[in-house]
């Protein structure tokens, strides 16, 4: 069954000295302000769009990466996932680190890494962000 969430932003002002608002409308979760500021210098308590693909990324990897240890029957007892999302005024986006360690029973090292990288090719996140280079570190703790 297909799903649709639904965030919008309202802005007012030009882009260097204007700032808008992000709400996320499917979950209520709350409204957070955005400027050009919080993007390409200091976030100063605001988000910017590289940060709301951070938080995407990171979790629809760590969904991807527990459901491919688990079919593999070996379940993760817990995953932390950090994505780094870089930007470059002008260019734009011009990469996404991922950074994940995991308590994995059952499963070495080569195999967290390979499950790792199949989460990294995989997931929708992933596959969405086909344009941008997106590299990984994985490791058991």
């Amino acid at each position: 069954m297909a799903t649709t969430r639904n965030a919008h932003t309202e802005w007012e002002g030009e882009l260097l000295k204007g700032f808008g608002e992000v709400t996320f409308d499917s979950s209520g979760l709350g409204h957070f302000p955005v400027t050009w500021a919080s993007r390409a210098e200091d976030p100063n308590g605001r988000t910017s769009p590289e940060e709301l693909i951070a938080a995407a990324h990171s979790s629809c990897f760590s969904m991807a990466l527990s459901n491919i240890l688990t079919k593999a029957g070996t379940p993760p007892t817990m995953l932390t996932t950090k994505a780094a999302v870089t930007f470059e005024p002008g260019p734009g986006i011009t990469g996404i680190h991922l950074t994940v360690t995991g308590q994995v029973p059952g499963t070495d090292e080569a195999g967290f890494k390979a499950a790792a990288e199949d989460a990294k090719a995989n997931c929708p996140v992933s596959k969405a962000l086909t344009g941008t280079t997106i590299t990984l570190t994985a490791a058991l703790d």
